[in-house]
């Protein structure tokens, strides 16, 4: 099973899905960011309600458990939306006994990637495979402790920015998600 974090891992997902002659599903992923500097990741929540926080991030914005709470009550808000649109109604297709292969269009910390595979972790799948195209050998090096494998085709020194190591870098809409959804389940290719 492909399952593309939307939005940006979804496109790279349905092409390997493709290549694999795999079922694409998506997995949803919010970064739980610091209020007041939204970019800056303290943790993530994953479909299924997981949640993963990076502790030397929350004490050294000196964050509360109440503002780690809020936050998290907003993103799971925003994630049971998300997915919801996404869908478009469709349920989330079976993992249990499946190897996984997680796919997103880089990883930076890595604090939303590593939700999604505690998330697909807990519904008991066969193996966890993480695989994006660009990613700083460190990110890959923590994550290759929580999975089966790690494929990453790029590791940069210096990394800066998973944008930076596109020509177009441009947000995904929720429609051609949707497309590729569709176009995967009835088994064809890009239209």
């Amino acid at each position: 099973m492909v399952l593309g974090l939307p939005r940006g891992g979804v496109p790279v997902a349905f092409e390997v899905a493709r290549a694999l002659g795999a079922p694409l599903d998506i997995f949803v992923v919010r970064k739980l960011g610091v209020p007041g500097h939204w970019e800056l990741a303290m943790g993530a929540l994953a479909s299924g309600g997981v949640r993963v926080l990076n502790p030397e991030v929350v004490q050294a914005a000196g964050l509360t458990e109440q503002d780690v709470e809020e936050a998290t009550r907003r993103e799971q808000e925003a994630l049971e939306q998300q997915e919801a649109e996404l869908r478009g109604g469709e349920p989330p297709q079976p993992l249990e006994g499946r190897a996984a292969v997680l796919i997103d269009d880089g990883l930076a910390t890595g604090a939303s990637m590593r939700a999604a595979v505690a998330a697909v972790r807990a519904r008991e799948v066969a193996s966890t495979t993480v695989a994006v195209p660009v990613a700083p050998a460190e990110t890959c090096a923590r994550l290759r402790g929580e999975v089966d494998e790690v494929i990453c085709l790029l590791t940069p020194e210096p990394f800066t920015a998973v944008g930076a190591w596109y020509v177009d870098f441009a947000a995904v809409p929720g429609q051609e998600v949707r497309r590729l959804l569709g176009e995967s389940a009835r088994g064809g290719g890009p239209s």
